[in-house]
């Protein structure tokens, strides 16, 4: 469900079940963060977009910090999980090259704008907002390295290199296509990043089923 989804023709004072007015807070205060920043927003305004009053925005979040955490929680997982479908979408390294990419793709597309709240945050000073980043960052990596080194041999830690590089890649590329608002079809985008990416992985050779 996307942001707008979740807060579109909410009047004030309509009661919810826990969870759907959770998911309502969290949808509004999306919109806003994505639009405003974490320093410019303002609990006032995310409840006026939620159609709540205050009191009851702070029933569900204590703060501003602690729903901006709920919210990065949520994508980051969101984020993770598409990368792990993507590894395991086939059982074509060429294919899982272009299934990751795309989901990075995907990912900065989507147009609740989630993608800015992870890597493009006003607010990465905070160490528990940077740890979050930087453990998502990690753990999309570590996805990708299992299935590196499983299908070349490499060491866990020569693995990881690569993984990064390629996470890294995906991440900028498709940021910078979506911000330079470029005439390239995303599938096209796709296709040439992951022949560029393919060109150097490929190069490792896929060891013998009996060497795993």
């Amino acid at each position: 469900m996307t942001a707008i989804e979740q807060t579109e023709a909410r009047p004030r004072g309509t009661r919810l079940p826990r969870r759907a007015r959770r998911n309502q807070l969290l949808g509004a205060a999306q919109e806003v963060f994505v639009a405003q920043g974490y320093h410019a927003a303002a609990m006032d305004d995310i409840a006026e977009r939620a159609g709540v009053s205050k009191p009851v925005l702070y029933q569900h979040f204590p703060g501003k910090l602690d729903l901006y955490l709920a919210l990065l929680d949520q994508h980051c997982e969101n984020l993770l999980q598409a990368v792990r479908t993507a590894l395991a979408s086939t059982s074509e390294n060429k294919l899982r090259v272009a299934a990751t990419m795309d989901a990075y793709f995907a990912y900065v597309e989507d147009e609740g704008g989630a993608f800015r709240l992870v890597f493009e945050s006003d607010l990465t000073n905070e160490p528990a907002v940077r740890e979050r980043v930087e453990r998502v960052s990690l753990e999309c990596a570590e996805a990708i390295s299992d299935v590196v080194a499983e299908d070349t041999g490499l060491s866990k830690d020569e693995a990881m290199l690569l993984a990064v590089g390629l996470g890294g890649v995906s991440q900028v590329v498709a940021r910078y296509w979506l911000s330079s608002e470029s005439t390239v079809p995303r599938e096209t985008a796709v296709q040439l990043l992951t022949s560029l990416a393919w060109r150097g992985i490929a190069g490792f050779p896929k060891v013998a089923p009996e060497q795993h």
